[in-house]
């Protein structure tokens, strides 16, 4: 009878983590392409740097105070769309610096497929070999405070003493395409081995890692870039 019982029990929670995992891919789908609404409609307006300022300080303020109180209730699809929503149109200003450049649309559709290759295939390999890289959560939350400090102390650094950061902000962005994919891993073996069990929040990570991902791949290849 315990038998049984164990294995109706793991079946249970093996039904719940692939609808955990499927909810979370359509809604992070939605919610992708609802930022790219979001900027291109910023872009079509040429939203100043400010106010992409302003709804990306919005956005971190939602996701911090507002998504944790909410992601267990019915406002919690809205929050996630206004937050996405709010990141995708802060994009605007950067992508229509960028494509302003000579290869500038080239530059975004090597940083969109970059981000794309890297998400599938880190996503595929831990949902087929099912490995739980929980272990990495210490090293990556280490290693975004160092990013962030450092990302921090170099604004501070140029803005007041005029420094040129540009191969610092060069090596910062690599860091981050490096955490991003550590993150990716993590999040992914957090739903798959039952650490993550609310959609809405394992989107808004994977969300939050596509996004930084494709800002620091953007930023490599446009600093590499010959042009």
């Amino acid at each position: 009878m315990e038998h049984v019982n164990t294995g109706t029990a793991q079946n249970v929670t093996s039904a719940e983590t692939q609808k955990v995992l499927r909810n979370t891919y359509m809604l992070l789908s939605m919610t992708l392409a609802f930022s790219a609404l979001t900027a291109g409609i910023s872009m079509s307006v040429n939203l100043g740097g400010g106010a992409a300022m302003i709804m990306s300080l919005a956005a971190l303020a939602i996701v911090w105070f507002v998504l944790p109180r909410t992601a267990n209730t019915a406002m919690g699809l809205p929050v996630v769309f206004l937050f996405t929503g709010l990141l995708g149109a802060a994009l605007g200003p950067m992508l229509n610096r960028y494509l302003s450049l000579p290869n500038g649309s080239e530059m975004v559709m090597q940083a969109l497929g970059g981000t794309a290759i890297i998400f599938l295939s880190l996503s595929a390999y831990v949902l087929t070999t099912k490995k739980d890289f929980s272990f990495m959560g210490g090293f990556l939350f280490v290693g975004l405070m160092v990013v962030i400090v450092g990302a921090v102390g170099a604004m501070i650094a140029s803005y007041f003493f005029g420094v040129d950061i540009s191969l610092f902000s060069l090596v910062i962005s690599g860091a981050i395409v490096l955490l991003m994919s550590g993150f990716i891993l993590f999040d992914t073996s957090r739903i798959i081995n039952g650490g993550e069990t609310n959609y809405i929040m394992a989107t808004v990570g994977l969300y939050l890692n596509i996004y930084n991902l494709f800002t620091a791949l953007l930023h490599i290849i446009g600093a590499t870039s010959d042009d």
